[in-house]
């Protein structure tokens, strides 16, 4: 009898996202589980999106962004605790720059993929995640003129 193992799926990386279009073009890279674990991060809202984790929504115009941003903080330190990823993976926007600049004080990777939703100009938060990003993806070749050290990796849908 011949003993077929699956192969370990030793890299765990975190998904995250704000809910709606962000997460549905994070959700076109779930073809990475087949070798890696992947743990899926997003938003609370009315919108249905399966996750493994929530976080509360929140954007730099809501009176409270600040109280908000400390508690997805706060949570996402305990996210970050419990899975340990080697990366950290996103399409934006306020609700990940807590992970991201976690993950980055704990030397993991965060690849941060600008929203195909932005062809000529780019996002608070990419503007933000390209000074911090291991990698920088851009959608459309129009923003590398924005984002020069981009990496053009074309339409992720």
């Amino acid at each position: 009898m011949i003993n077929v193992r699956k192969p370990k799926k030793t890299k765990k990386i975190i998904m995250i996202s704000s809910s709606g279009g962000h997460y549905e073009q994070l959700s076109m890279l779930k073809p990475l589980e087949k070798e890696n674990r992947l743990y899926w991060i997003t938003e609370k809202t009315k919108y249905i999106s399966k996750a493994d984790y929530y976080l509360i929504q929140t954007g730099s115009k809501d009176k409270l962004f600040i109280l908000k941003m400390v508690y997805n903080l706060i949570k996402s330190i305990w996210i970050f605790i419990i899975i340990r990823p080697k990366y950290v993976i996103t399409t934006g926007t306020m609700v990940v720059i807590p992970m991201c600049f976690i993950a980055k004080l704990f030397r993991r990777k965060v690849i941060f993929i600008e929203t195909f939703a932005r062809i000529h100009d780019g996002t608070k938060t990419g503007k933000l995640m390209y000074k911090h990003a291991d990698l920088f993806i851009v959608q459309w070749k129009e923003l590398l003129d924005i984002y020069p050290d981009a990496v053009y990796g074309g339409s992720i849908y």
